[in-house]
């Protein structure tokens, strides 16, 4: 018999046992944590963080005991005391340093140790704001104790009143047990070892006792993202690991801005990133481009074992209310579930869920009540999209029908002849939309098409309900067309009409 630790439990296991035999639900693909027996081990990485009442720096130390000015009788005395445009001191502090009359060069984000009057008994903490020349009343070498590695638009940002809350080491964690992520269900964990098998986040503003909305927009972005249960690391750093698939997002909320610490979960808000979500495995700053959404509660070794491309299984807390294209028994049965009432527009006959307000699963949850517009099922049609084989083109056209968002969405009837039925989603002016997928000898029927960028008509979306060898469901030629999916609904289609707005519904392989 061996004992292993499996998520945080003391487990008995029998000689011989996979990690199979003992996870046989786990989801194909994602990585397990294993950290073999104890020689986990905290070490202090040579920087500071500094946390002041305008924002919080870290600093990485040069040359000095960083113990001067992390003691209690310093720590007493770091308020503002003067700034300019070049520098900001704080102080004054004793210290055991021996002036000299001599100006020194300094660069923006220098941190230095001087003192006023040449007296070390009146020392202080000089942020370099600018580069300048300027005597502070430093050593012989100038009195760089280091440099500003993030956080420096704080400097700018300290006014009469600032001071310093907590100087603390930044500790990096450190694994002498080669320690590692594995999706090998054949491998034996031995006697002692630590499994962790997922990722649990918090999502910022909830708890079981009190809810609060304060980043409820950026929260439902990041239940969007991890609503499968799974988070891919597209980017492993030291500070952090970064799921990518939805960045590229243009209305994410600036909503929340905090410290980053290890464990906190963000979504960029802005640049190439934005939308992404990044969970941290080290403290850094605060930043304009980046709201909170929530905090790792359970998993964070595999959070900081997980290596680029590792797909880690996670659970959020809350889990997403998004009730688009469910029928509405179905919905109503989510709402009591969860604690909710359901207010729909109509309840006769068979409905499916089309809008619903609130949108976002806090503000739901706080108000205990959501308010549904529905419509007749045969008025939503069902299709399916084929990502392996056209997947810019099915990015696009989720983004402008809802799709990208929710299973359900819209778009307007803009032509329908023969066996033919055109619709015209509101494609922003711009969007590419590269040649993919084309069909080669013959467009087979309820195929749905987009036609791409080398025709005038690139945006228009079409479905026609009988095979053709010649024109693609755009009526474009085949080089104009990319296919990416089909109609399950072939027949609502037959009743639609022109300028009508029709309700689709994505049904997933």
């Amino acid at each position: 018999m061996a004992t292993i630790h499996l998520d945080g439990m003391r487990m008995e296991i029998g000689e011989g046992a996979t990690l199979a035999s003992l996870l046989p639900g786990h989801p194909k693909g994602c990585a397990i944590g294993i950290i073999r027996p104890a020689t986990q081990e905290k070490t202090a990485t040579g920087s500071l963080a500094i946390s002041t009442t305008a924002g919080e720096v870290t600093i990485e130390i040069a040359g000095m005991d960083a113990d001067l000015i992390q003691s209690k009788e310093t720590m007493a005395n770091l308020a503002l005391h003067w700034g300019d445009r070049y520098a900001a001191a704080f102080g004054p502090f004793p210290s055991g340093i021996h002036p000299i009359r001599k100006p020194h060069l300094y660069e923006r984000g220098d941190v230095i140790l001087g003192c006023g009057g040449y007296e070390p008994s009146r020392s202080y903490l000089i942020f370099s704001k600018s580069r300048h020349s300027a005597d502070h009343g430093a050593d012989e070498s100038g009195g760089i104790i280091g440099k500003v590695v993030s956080g420096r638009a704080v400097l700018d940002r300290w006014t009469t009143g600032d001071r310093i809350t907590k100087i603390e080491p930044v500790i990096s964690w450190a694994d002498t047990s080669r320690s590692f992520t594995t999706t090998d269900m054949n491998l034996v964990p031995e006697d002692g070892t630590q499994v962790v098998t997922r990722v649990e986040i918090m999502a910022q503003g909830y708890s079981p006792e009190r809810i609060t909305t304060e980043a409820a927009g950026s929260v439902e972005h990041m239940l969007l993202v991890l609503q499968r249960g799974k988070f891919v690391a597209g980017r492993a750093t030291s500070t952090h690991i970064m799921d990518p698939h939805l960045a590229g997002a243009e209305d994410v909320p600036k909503e929340f801005r905090r410290p980053r610490r290890e464990g906190t979960v963000t979504v960029r808000i802005t640049g190439k990133s934005a939308g992404g979500i990044y969970i941290y495995r080290a403290d850094v700053p605060s930043s304009l481009v980046h709201s909170v959404t929530g905090q790792v509660v359970h998993g964070i070794e595999l959070v900081k074992l997980a290596k680029e491309h590792d797909i880690l299984s996670v659970r959020v807390l809350p889990g997403r209310i998004d009730l688009l294209g469910l029928p509405l028994a179905k919905a109503q049965e989510i709402t009591a579930a969860r604690g909710v009432a359901l207010k729909a527009d109509k309840t006769e006959g068979d409905r499916i869920v089309v809008s619903q307000e609130p949108g976002t699963t806090l503000d739901v949850l706080n108000e205990r009540l959501v308010t549904v517009t529905t419509a007749p099922a045969e008025k939503v049609i069902d299709i399916e999209l084929d990502d392996e084989n056209a997947p810019l083109s099915c990015e696009v056209f989720r983004r402008f029908t809802g799709l990208k968002e929710h299973d359900a969405g819209m778009m307007p009837v803009f032509f329908k002849f023969d066996d033919v039925v055109l619709f015209k989603p509101a494609i922003a002016p711009g969007t590419k939309i590269s040649p993919e997928n084309q069909p080669v000898e013959e467009v087979p029927a309820a195929a749905l098409a987009i036609t791409n960028d080398s025709r005038k008509g690139a945006g228009l979306v079409g479905v026609r309900l009988v095979a053709n060898r010649e024109f693609g469901p755009t009526s474009e030629p085949f080089e104009g067309t990319n296919i990416i999916g089909r109609v399950i609904d072939t027949e609502k289609l037959k009743k639609v009409r022109e300028r009508e707005t029709v309700y689709i519904r994505e049904v997933r392989k």
